[in-house]
């Protein structure tokens, strides 16, 4: 089966659940009310699925390695650690915490200014000798830290400031703010047109470093653009629906083994189409066949887990 073929497959899923979730039981009397509610819901899982599957197959190609997706660099558990302290110091019903702008631009603006001092000060103090493997070191071990310290304050917190910030541990598609949703696709279309534009430069980083440094690509540099944007999406994202932990690896995993390709035009629109054709398939079939029993972020926790462990066994064998 042609590439073409396989994502003609996945728009026509992406599009048949799209239908499903929007148009099925509209009538003249509800629609309005319906729609109002429906397309916030299915564009937050569409920007959800482009940002996690976009940045998780670029940072797989700067870092060559495909066990590792954004989550490493600790974006969940900042996020997670942001919200703990809101509860903890101004309490469950701070503005901070209630009103989604404020709350939105909060968790945004703290991890992407981290991202930034993080790259800022590692690639300022390299000269030029930069190496990513330890950039994810330092962002494995910060990410445990703030995951500790959330944890520390968990413990401490009332009972029913714990149930609040519970709500921020898993992604939800049901009860995201609609000025939210179109609040992100701007500057999600903004990172992703720069992906686009790196394109024909990620492609020479299948070379690995050395060669692409002696094909004239500055990797430095490149290497830094892309973690930001990166840094920027799984933000959006995270702040939008929450942490997904395994979705990313899982997503891009996936689009290499489907598509045998170097392009990353190509496999960038492959990804998003893959990831939005599970995201929406997933969460239609967890409301009407399981009736809400279980959660789409437990499910592609526990797949994705799996999948991690087959690569890691895989990998191993090889």
């Amino acid at each position: 089966m042609s590439d073409a073929m396989k994502l003609t497959g996945l728009v026509v899923i992406t599009v048949l659940f799209t239908f499903l979730f929007i148009g099925v039981g509209l009538d003249a009397s509800n629609y309005a009310y319906f729609l109002s509610r429906r397309v916030p819901k299915v564009l937050a899982m569409i920007i959800a699925s482009i940002a996690i599957a976009q940045s998780s197959l670029v940072f797989q190609t700067i870092t060559h390695n495909r066990i590792l997706t954004p989550s490493i660099m600790g974006f969940d558990a900042l996020y997670l650690l942001t919200q703990v302290l809101v509860v903890v110091i101004f309490g469950g019903f701070s503005v901070l915490l209630l009103n989604p702008f404020i709350n939105f631009a909060l968790s945004v603006s703290i991890m992407v200014g981290f991202s930034l001092l993080l790259f800022g000060f590692y690639f300022a103090s390299n000269d030029g000798k930069s190496n990513v493997i330890t950039l994810l070191l330092l962002g494995v071990i910060f990410g445990q830290l703030f995951d500790n310290v959330s944890s520390f304050f968990m413990m401490l917190v009332d009972p029913n400031d714990f149930l609040t910030i519970q709500a921020s541990m898993f992604a939800s598609f049901n009860n995201v703010n609609q000025e939210l949703v179109y609040l992100c696709v701007v500057p999600l279309l903004v990172v992703s047109a720069l992906l686009f534009k790196l394109a024909p430069i990620l492609d020479v980083f299948w070379l690995d470093n050395d060669n692409a440094i002696s094909l004239g690509v500055d990797t430095r540099r490149v290497t830094k653009q892309v973690l930001i944007l990166v840094a920027i999406m799984i933000s959006l994202s995270t702040a939008l629906v929450g942490p997904v932990m395994f979705f990313g690896l899982l997503v891009a995993n996936l689009t290499k083994e489907f598509f045998h390709t170097y392009r990353h035009k190509t496999l960038l629109i492959a990804s998003s189409l893959m990831a939005m054709s599970m995201l929406l398939s997933g969460q239609w079939i967890i409301e009407n066949v399981f009736s809400f029993s279980t959660t789409l972020s437990v499910v592609i926790n526990f797949v994705g887990g799996l999948y991690f462990l087959s690569l890691l066994v895989r990998q191993k064998i090889q």
